[in-house]
């Protein structure tokens, strides 16, 4: 860890900030609180550590805590799992050392498979920095046909912030944009030196005020499941579950599944989609917009 840990400090402020001391179980204290939050005094009398000791962590100095005292310090700020998590990738392992992922993404010819095999379901498998590495015909028809892309450019953040298609295709986009940003700052919290992250979010922080502004929030949250409202440009308004899993032998992919409620308007649209679909309805003729319209 750096001497100078800027996103731990950074994480932990806003963290603080957010804790309404009211709720926080901590003795009558009649002192004017002229911000919002807790006092480092405070995060320190409920973590069970010295003042001395959370300071110096909030202003990213050479510390590595222990797992009990992580937690601890995770309890009093009531970070969640995610949030728990995050810390500890931002402090960094004991030893000093960290992770190392190989710097090519590849998909195994077995799920390439299993995403064929799903002809009427949508799926899609995202890896590091929300880089989308597979899709299926009915993915690609329901969301974006990210085939297409140039490979920089198949990256799910960049697709949600940088494209008019993904404004359009969300009723909800603010609340799968914001979603967006959080689950990409979890996971770079994982390898703070991966440099095409680093690249990734300053390109976006650029173009797009709404990153920058909920980048800078330092929210993080991982949604293994929940919905999303969509108005698509063939079978129209529909809402659509997502259920994600970790693959056990490739810890950095996610797969995603998109399903509906039986017996609703929006299971017979997903239907309609997919017999346009495999009776050779071509998703460019969806989202084609997504490679010439606001995409780099």
């Amino acid at each position: 860890m750096a001497a100078d840990n800027r996103e731990l400090a950074d994480f932990l402020r806003r963290a603080r900030s957010k804790v309404d001391p009211s709720r926080a179980g901590l003795p009558a204290d009649d002192r004017i609180r002229r911000v919002p939050g807790l006092r480092r005094e405070e995060v320190a009398l409920l973590a069970g550590v010295s003042t001395d000791y959370y300071t110096r962590l909030e202003q990213g100095r050479r510390i590595t805590p222990s797992a009990g005292v992580l937690d601890a310090i995770a309890r009093a700020l009531g970070l969640d799992a995610a949030g728990r998590e995050h810390l500890g990738h931002l402090i960094g392992p004991a030893s000093g050392t960290r992770r190392r992922v190989p710097s090519v993404q590849r998909v195994r010819p077995g799920l390439h498979q299993f995403l064929d095999a799903l002809e009427g379901t949508p799926a899609l498998i995202l890896g590091r920095r929300t880089d989308v590495l597979a899709t299926n015909r009915m993915a690609r028809a329901l969301i974006s046909d990210f085939d297409a892309l140039r490979p920089r450019e198949r990256n799910y953040a960049r697709w949600m912030f940088l494209t008019d298609q993904a404004r359009d295709l969300f009723l909800d986009w603010d609340v799968q944009a914001g979603a967006a940003v959080e689950s990409l700052r979890l996971d770079v919290g994982h390898d703070p030196g991966d440099q095409l992250a680093r690249d990734l979010v300053a390109e976006l922080s650029e173009r797009s005020p709404e990153f920058r502004r909920w980048w800078e929030e330092h929210g993080v949250y991982q949604r293994t499941f929940g919905s999303k409202h969509l108005r698509h440009p063939v079978v129209g308004e529909l809402t659509v579950d997502y259920e994600t899993l970790t693959m056990p032998g490739d810890p950095d992919q996610t797969l995603f599944v998109y399903t509906t409620e039986a017996g609703t308007a929006s299971r017979q649209a997903i239907q309609l989609l997919a017999s346009w679909v495999l009776s050779g309805g071509r998703a460019e003729d969806v989202s084609g917009r997504a490679a010439g319209n606001g995409t780099p």
